[in-house]
């Protein structure tokens, strides 16, 4: 392999598990076998999950990360937040670390974008607590589409290759629409964010995960795909021509596919890639196949990110029981892509 990437870790809410699930994807060495890590966040907070989790890591607080080695028994970790965000109640929505966690992931795009790390791998933020800070966004994913300057963008989330053997580059899901009301969802359905969507999906299974036609299996909108109109029509006014338009600028796509069966189809192999239409649509179906490993990727953006596939987990945060394996789940995935080893792999 190449020289190690840099990855950029942001801690996320201190109030939730994020300091809890790095500490503990630290201990793992197969992070450290493809990637060099820095903690962007609270020392001091990194400390206590070491403490809880009865960790042998130190954490040792850098200036400076352009010849950082990382070595697997200490955690460097670049300061972000003050000390405020330390007296806040574990599980709880609070500005204070509402505003470090923004600080965190605004610092660590920034250094994505100007070469110092190769990637960002993002612990959850409470989007309660960003708003109680006044940032107003959704979520990670529009605030880091506006700090890379991008309008088309989506988030997909991916369980690699090991949790789904019949896709050999693994499988993702990428979603129309995002963060909103349900009732939202049908004034921002429109042929052209359907459209857009294939072609981030096909993109990154193309030049991410190396394969060289991805297919892309679209979901329906209504139960049964609509039953021909019966119970809506979106998927012929909406979905199917976006699909033929796809299809027409190179994109291997088809459907729309009611998706309680799109999905085991694209489990046994026949797709590389969903676009699913709203959230839940996606999420619940990817995340029982697979709710630990996923990894949310976020495509359009110039850098690499990647994050865990869940919350801030308010309600077992700083017990010593949070599980891990999608945060390092995230960090080999932001290394794969960082230094194109999917692509060999897969290509």
């Amino acid at each position: 392999m190449t020289k190690k990437p840099l990855l950029a870790v942001t801690m996320g809410d201190a109030a939730g598990v994020g300091p809890e699930v790095i500490v503990k994807a630290w201990g793992d060495p197969r992070v450290h076998d493809v990637a060099r890590l820095v903690v962007l966040g609270h020392p001091e907070a990194i400390r206590t999950a070491v403490r809880l989790v009865r960790s042998d890591l130190r954490v040792e607080v850098v200036a400076d990360c352009a010849k950082l080695q990382s070595p697997p028994e200490t955690i460097p970790c670049l300061p972000v937040g003050d000390d405020g965000l330390l007296d806040v109640v574990p599980g709880t929505v609070d500005r204070r670390t509402g505003h470090a966690a923004y600080e965190a992931v605004v610092r660590a795009a920034q250094g994505t974008l100007a070469g110092e790390f190769q990637g960002l791998v993002t612990a959850p933020l409470s989007k309660a607590a960003l708003h109680a800070a006044g940032h107003n966004y959704p979520g990670h994913t529009e605030l880091l589409a506006e700090l890379c300057e991008v309008d088309d963008f989506a988030m997909m989330l991916f369980l690699p290759p090991e949790e789904v053997p019949a896709c050999p580059a693994g499988l993702g899901v990428a979603h129309v629409t995002l963060h909103m009301a349900l009732r939202d969802v049908f004034a921002n359905l429109t042929p052209e964010r359907i459209v857009a969507k294939c072609h981030l999906a096909s993109r990154v299974m193309r030049d991410g995960f190396g394969l060289s036609a991805p297919r892309v299996g679209v979901c329906a909108f209504n139960p049964h795909g609509g039953e021909t109109g019966l119970f809506g029509d979106e998927e012929q006014q909406l979905i199917g021509p976006a699909v033929e338009q796809a299809r027409a600028e190179g994109v291997e796509a088809s459907g729309p596919f009611p998706t309680d069966t799109l999905m085991c189809r694209a489990r046994d192999g026949e797709f590389d890639a969903i676009v699913a239409m709203y959230h839940d649509q996606g999420h619940i179906a990817l995340k029982l196949l697979g709710m630990h490993r996923a990894v949310n990727i976020t495509l359009g953006l110039p850098i690499v990110r990647t994050s865990v596939a869940h919350g801030t987990a308010f309600d077992r945060a700083w017990q010593g029981n949070a599980e891990a394996s999608g945060m390092v789940a995230a960090m080999l995935t932001a290394a794969k892509l960082a230094t194109g080893v999917y692509s060999r792999q897969s290509g």
